[in-house]
């Protein structure tokens, strides 16, 4: 039975900061941001959209009504979560309309959390033959103003529908997973922001990605020049091609050349959304299928998911006949089309918005979000989420 990604979208706010702009007032060469770690524009979440509504957004245009009766099994990855023990995606299963005898759940594995979705939701369509499930990655990488970590800041989720016979891409069996407790990253429940390693955190990135390959090429006897692409995690765009350049040269010529100019055609979402999280690896899928012309049936992705703390896995999958009309390029176009820079003075305003935290009520304005769905009020310590017609 092949089995794999059917449909994929993905959804950020409509908000961005420009990081030549940041730079400048920040009193750093641009340079650093667009060239040293590759970012161009920084995605910004108003106080209406959370990890819920973004991932809500990101599944809306792939749930059909035949979709909703047919998904049983909803999986949220996600280290933004908005509750310690309530599920995102109970939520998110009730605003898309999905029929109600399905299973929600929330996974948490640092950037990871997605992929241990899919690899979930995998092992259920292949017991249960004609079902379908929907994994969303949705998050936001949050480090304060004017900190180290400032500009890998982003928002967005990605969304896919998992089922037997994809239209996108269908996922081989062998994949190789590795775990290792380190500090290289992580956030205590008591703390808004992010603790990070910086050098450290990159360090492991390689080292994950080096051990795992070798152990993925071991066991299954490819190499370099059996891919077409390679898709990386991206916490920002020159993170994967540290980790590519660690092993580039044992291929050909050629696999060099085409999977150095298919890196590039992975990272132009992430330039321009910055880090997403669990969503990042897919979001460079997603860019990697709308702006890479060339590719066809057959043709072999590999995908480097990793979360820090920390899980790493290495998975491939061939594309499917036909799997660009399954795409939603013109969608992700528009997306784009749509966003409106702020001041930096905005952003920083945006930035230190809060929500109550003592359960009296709170309505929001969206005037600067044109989303379909978003956080409407919290009352009582409930979030309320309006859905447009």
């Amino acid at each position: 039975m092949n089995i794999g990604i059917d449909k994929i979208n993905f959804f950020t706010p409509s908000l961005y900061v420009d990081l030549v702009k940041l730079a400048d007032a920040r009193g750093v060469d641009p340079n650093k941001f667009t060239v040293g770690i590759g970012q161009n524009k920084m995605s910004i979440n108003p106080i209406t959209q959370d990890t819920i509504s973004m991932g809500a957004n990101a599944a809306l245009p792939l749930i059909t009504a035949a979709e909703a009766e047919t998904i049983d099994l909803v999986i949220l990855g996600t280290e933004s979560a908005v509750d310690y023990s309530k599920s995102g995606a109970v939520i998110i299963h009730q605003l898309l309309g999905i029929q109600p005898f399905a299973r929600s759940i929330e996974v948490k594995q640092a950037c990871y959390g997605a992929t241990a979705g899919l690899m979930m939701a995998k092992d259920y369509i292949k017991t249960h033959p004609g079902r379908k499930a929907l994994v969303i990655g949705s998050d936001i990488a949050r480090y304060g103003l004017n900190t180290a970590g400032e500009v890998t800041q982003g928002a967005g989720a990605v969304a896919m529908i998992i089922s037997e016979n994809p239209g996108i891409l269908i996922l081989e069996d062998q994949s190789v997973a590795m775990s290792q407790d380190i500090f290289d990253f992580w956030r205590p429940t008591y703390s808004d922001t992010a603790i990070v390693d910086g050098k450290f955190s990159n360090e492991a990135y390689i080292d994950f990605f080096q051990k795992i390959w070798q152990e993925y090429s071991r066991q299954t006897s490819l190499s370099l020049d059996d891919f077409t692409a390679i898709s990386f995690h991206l916490p920002y765009s020159k993170m994967g091609r540290k980790a590519l350049n660690t092993i580039i040269e044992t291929a050909s010529d050629a696999t060099q050349k085409r999977l150095l100019e298919n890196y590039q055609h992975s990272i132009t979402y992430t330039k321009d959304i910055g880090n997403i999280y669990t969503g990042s690896l897919y979001l460079g899928l997603c860019s990697l299928l709308d702006f890479q012309e060339n590719l066809v049936s057959g043709d072999r992705i590999g995908l480097f998911s990793y979360g820090s703390g920390a899980v790493g896995e290495f998975f491939s999958g061939k594309l499917a006949e036909n799997f660009k009309e399954h795409l939603n390029t013109e969608l992700h176009t528009a997306l784009f089309a749509d966003r409106h820079e702020l001041t930096i003075a905005e952003y920083e305003e945006i930035f230190n918005e809060s929500l109550p935290t003592d359960g009296s009520t709170q309505t929001f304005s969206n005037r600067f979000d044109q989303a379909q769905i978003y956080l409407d009020a919290i009352n009582e310590h409930q979030r309320h989420y309006h859905k447009n017609n």
